[in-house]
């Protein structure tokens, strides 16, 4: 620990817009964070998230697609907004079918899914582990469309079973359009969405270098946020996308709105997409046996400043609490020393200190990269105890250590 003065071993980190990024994204050692929602289920096992941003998006389509219906269905009155509330509350369960196909497909090739959230512009399935191989890559990716696709299909023909014109009617019509939507933008091929996803598997394997797929497919999904940013408004503008009447400046300012957010969506998702495979590059570096640090043993009725004399002369920079055997029991945490004064050292037992070992604080020295950091996340500590596979002691594994190695590595130049 600092405290004790040693020099320590030498050391060496959308709609329906598909997985997501892995372990990298959170501080290494933290605890995980809440699910980021209302939970509503837990399909195969996997948390899916309402988040609040949802309920935003719910009330718009509401709105919207309740102007719609005032005008093919003006009979309807007020009911119109139930209708479309109906409508958001099933468009959203489409997107749901396609993150669990992400879902179904990722279990299948024992990827671990942390969680489904459902979203502002549609959903995201945070897979925490990349695929081994292009070809499941690019698989993992295609099944969410090709479902939207199922299901516009399905929609299609439940419309050729009602009358055309009423409630049911103008749902499956509004259903078949929405899924075929969100079919058509995810296959676009730009990071994050799941075109991006197949776009990065091809050059994979064209490549055998998975940073170069990543790479084109993100400046891709930039090139296409430009694209949005600039041609969504034009073109609703134009009526290429449908007929347009008496297009004011309110609509004009809600399509331009519209595009800002998208595209704002698609970069940002392109940039997070890059980083995390820049960091899975250099990831291997962080290494359990090179980040620990010397430790030495003491007795729990052991006074601090003894057990800092102890560690200063051993060049050590931890300590470990054992038992009249010599078996580990405790680590004395850093944060701890530091908050008791020099001149109590000698009257403070280094047990008041220390945090009992439980089972998922041993970990391999053999240990690196994102096994390291799924390791510690598994059980939240500021220090782990550091074993050979033998079982002998090797040292102490700090969080804080861990987190320094993980922001050098990630501010490296690249090569």
């Amino acid at each position: 620990m600092e405290e004790s003065g040693g020099s320590g071993k030498p050391q060496s980190g959308g709609t329906g817009d598909g997985p997501a990024s892995g372990p990298g994204d959170r501080e290494p050692g933290r605890p995980r964070r809440a699910g980021g929602g209302i939970l509503m289920g837990r399909p195969f096992g996997v948390p899916v998230y309402v988040a609040p941003s949802w309920f935003l998006v719910a009330a718009l389509i509401t709105w919207v697609f309740g102007g719609q219906l005032e005008r093919v269905l003006p009979e309807l009155g007020g009911v119109r907004y139930l209708v479309s509330l109906f409508f958001a509350v099933a468009f959203y369960a489409s997107v749901l079918v396609h993150e669990l196909a992400h879902t179904v497909v990722a279990l299948r090739y024992k990827l671990p899914v942390r969680r489904i959230q459902l979203q502002f512009f549609g959903g995201v399935s945070e897979i925490e582990k990349e695929s081994e191989t292009p070809g499941r890559e690019f698989l993992l990716a295609f099944v969410g469309p090709v479902l939207s696709l199922v299901l516009a299909g399905v929609f299609y023909l439940g419309m050729y079973t009602v009358e055309p014109g009423t409630v049911p009617g103008v749902l499956l019509a509004g259903l078949m359009i929405s899924n075929l939507i969100v079919a058509v933008f995810n296959l676009l091929p730009g990071l994050p969405l799941d075109g991006g996803r197949m776009l990065r598997a091809v050059v994979w394997k064209i490549t055998g270098r998975p940073m170069a797929g990543t790479v084109a497919a993100a400046w891709t999904g930039r090139a296409l946020a430009v694209a949005v940013l600039v041609g969504l408004p034009l073109l609703t503008h134009s009526g290429s996308l449908g007929a347009v009447e008496n297009i004011d400046g309110v609509d004009t300012l809600t399509d331009a709105l519209l595009a800002a957010i998208l595209a704002a969506i698609i970069w940002t998702g392109a940039g997070n997409s890059l980083r995390m495979a820049r960091l899975r590059e250099r990831l291997p570096g962080l290494r359990a046996r090179t980040l620990t640090r010397r430790a030495v043993p003491v007795a729990s009725d052991t006074p601090l400043s003894e057990a800092l004399r102890r560690a200063n002369e051993a060049g050590a920079r931890a300590l470990v609490v054992v038992d009249g055997q010599g078996e580990p029991t405790a680590l004395v945490r850093e944060a701890a020393v530091a908050g008791v004064p020099e001149h109590r050292r000698p009257w403070v037992a280094v047990s008041g200190l220390a945090q009992d070992l439980k089972p998922g604080m041993r970990v391999s020295a053999e240990l690196a990269g994102e096994e390291l950091l799924e390791s510690l996340r598994a059980t939240p500590a500021t220090e782990y105890l550091v074993v050979e596979e033998t079982g002998e002691v090797y040292g102490v594994l700090s969080t804080a250590d861990v987190e320094r190695a993980f922001v050098s590595a990630m501010a490296r130049p690249r090569g």
